[in-house]
């Protein structure tokens, strides 16, 4: 992370970064059809990346730090960070977690979901409900004077319970015109430990629950990082921010 000093948003920062979230919720709801059997994850790549250009945005993952591809797509043991290939794919009962960051007017709309390639496997079914509460009971965390280690607890309470371990390696971030900033959001935690939320604080949450232990090793290609088990690991996210009262989820479509 560039900056441990945290940035809060004014309401017209807010409201850039709405309109960035919307266009992600937007982007992700255009790549669900092509989800299915038979489909390259270099396509939906590719459709993404003309999309994000006709609605006058550009895609944040897009040479950053060497990412080669405008989107992540992981498949099932993939955790985060996979790379779109025209030799990856999809195939009936697949699992993949399509994450898409659009920077519009300067500001970034970071956004994921796990789709279901097909129909899903009952313990691949069971992971990825799981894994989208785990989202929503870390965000309904979120208010002025909560902590950040109130999320993580949150979200172990929800998936541990159900056999499913929470990823250690990747965090949830700081997000504006800036793509990882301050804070860092684990997804594991104690309550009342961590940095106090304070209202204009945006971030993501963005928990990836594994099948098995939460342990992950990345791939030679210095991105793409796998389950260390090789068992199944789904992601869902979203862009918040902190208001006076409570919480907003920016990344939803209108």
């Amino acid at each position: 992370m560039a900056s441990e000093t945290i940035t809060l948003l004014s309401k017209r920062e807010i409201d850039k970064m709405r309109q960035a979230g919307r266009l992600a919720a937007q982007l992700l709801d255009h790549l669900a059809p092509m989800v299915k059997p038979g489909v390259s994850t270099l396509e939906i790549n590719d459709e993404a990346e003309r999309w994000t250009q006709a609605k006058g945005a550009k895609s944040a993952p897009l040479g950053y730090h060497g990412f080669p591809k405008s989107i992540c797509t992981s498949i099932n043991e993939v955790v985060c960070h996979g790379i779109p290939n025209s030799n990856m794919i999809l195939k009936d009962g697949d699992i993949i977690n399509i994450d898409v960051t659009p920077i519009l007017d300067g500001y970034h709309g970071d956004t994921s979901k796990t789709f279901f390639v097909g129909t899903p496997s009952p313990k691949a079914k069971k992971l990825v409900e799981i894994t989208q509460e785990c989202l929503m009971r870390g965000i309904a965390e979120v208010k002025p004077g909560a902590r950040i280690g109130d999320i993580g607890a949150a979200i172990q309470a929800c998936a541990e319970p159900e056999g499913f371990s929470v990823v250690r390696d990747f965090v949830g971030h700081g997000i504006n015109r800036t793509f990882h900033t301050a804070p860092q959001v684990p997804h594991y935690g104690k309550r009342g430990k961590g940095k106090k939320l304070r209202e204009g604080m945006v971030f993501t949450i963005e928990p990836m629950i594994n099948e098995g232990t939460w342990e992950a090793i990345v791939l030679d290609d210095g991105w793409t990082a796998i389950t260390k088990d090789r068992k199944l690991s789904a992601q869902f996210e979203h862009t918040i921010a902190v208001t006076a009262d409570g919480v907003e989820i920016l990344t939803l479509p209108e």
